[in-house]
């Protein structure tokens, strides 16, 4: 099945504390995704940044909400229990816990304001009261719509300028990726080939032990086909390498990435979205317009000895 939202959680995790015994978060995690029937694959499906499983993150959401509802309590480091109140509201045999059903309880309420007053105004609120989603995933999911904007900026400017800015590009790239040794070595090597279909060569790592060979194509809208591919591949055989890279602005056909050269040339297909998302990655044509830290308590600072 699909991942439950944090929402969908909370009356499941009270449920599961109403043994009265202390609980731990991984605990919880493996118990719940037993309860809805979670598979490996569900289980280790991460967040957009790839900081956090996505599961494990609800269940900490949906205790977070609980206990500032006052239906959970902390007991000790990484442990929390039912309280009182979390026994009273399971007797009253609720179909459903969500955020709309603990607005009943005034701590609650007070999380709300003091969460609004910190954030962006009434829209942080209605983030709580609404969405199904965790803060962090409307956070990175907003973070992945600027990041995604950005991309089809930064392909729009490429492909408005010169062949011979692109080829330039393309090597500041692969230098900042550890390739090539220097920015000045890099350069002297590209486009001195001449040979058909290689733009340049490279080198693979600082002392030049082995050499990549470079394909750029700073197209629109076409795709790049097959046939572009096996020709890159024979020019390859030409000049006796293995190793190529294979760069463009636009995109690959179904029958370019499937294709699989018989002998051992290794081919690396780098389309416009990956190339826009290399350049925000290593920091290429592109400056930090404002950073947000996320930060979360450090558990072993308020270990007492």
């Amino acid at each position: 099945m699909a991942i439950p939202d944090y929402q969908s959680i909370m009356l499941p995790l009270l449920k599961l504390t109403s043994d009265n015994k202390e609980h731990k978060t991984r605990e919880a995690v493996e118990a719940l995704a037993t309860y809805f029937n979670l598979s490996q694959e569900d289980l280790t499906e991460l967040l957009p940044s790839g900081t956090q499983p996505t599961f494990s993150n609800r269940v900490g959401w949906a205790t977070t909400y609980l206990k500032k509802a006052g239906l959970l309590e902390s007991s000790k480091k990484s442990f929390f229990n039912i309280t009182e109140r979390g026994r009273k509201v399971l007797a009253q045999n609720p179909s459903s816990i969500n955020v709309k059903f603990l607005n009943q309880f005034p701590e609650f309420i007070e999380f709300k304001l003091a969460t609004n007053s910190n954030g962006s105004g009434s829209a942080q609120q209605s983030s709580i009261t609404e969405s199904t989603a965790t803060p962090e995933e409307i956070l990175e999911n907003a973070y992945q719509g600027i990041k995604q904007e950005l991309v089809e900026e930064i392909l729009s400017k490429i492909k408005a300028l010169s062949p011979a800015f692109f080829e330039k590009l393309v090597v500041q790239l692969l230098v900042k990726m550890g390739y090539g040794g220097s920015f000045r070595e890099a350069g002297k090597a590209l486009g001195k080939s001449g040979d058909g279909g290689i733009d340049g060569i490279i080198k693979e790592d600082i002392l030049g032990l082995d050499v990549i060979y470079i394909q750029a194509k700073r197209w629109d809208n076409n795709p790049v086909g097959r046939p572009d591919i096996q020709s890159f591949v024979g020019a390859l055989a030409g000049q006796g390498a293995k190793k190529g890279v294979f760069i463009t602005t636009s995109r690959f056909s179904a029958d370019a990435i499937a294709y699989t050269p018989r002998n051992e040339t290794k081919i690396v297909l780098i389309d416009g979205q990956q190339l826009a998302q290399y350049m925000i990655d290593y920091n290429l044509g592109v400056s930090v317009a404002k950073s947000y830290e996320v930060k979360k308590v450090d558990l072993d600072f308020f270990e007492e000895e």
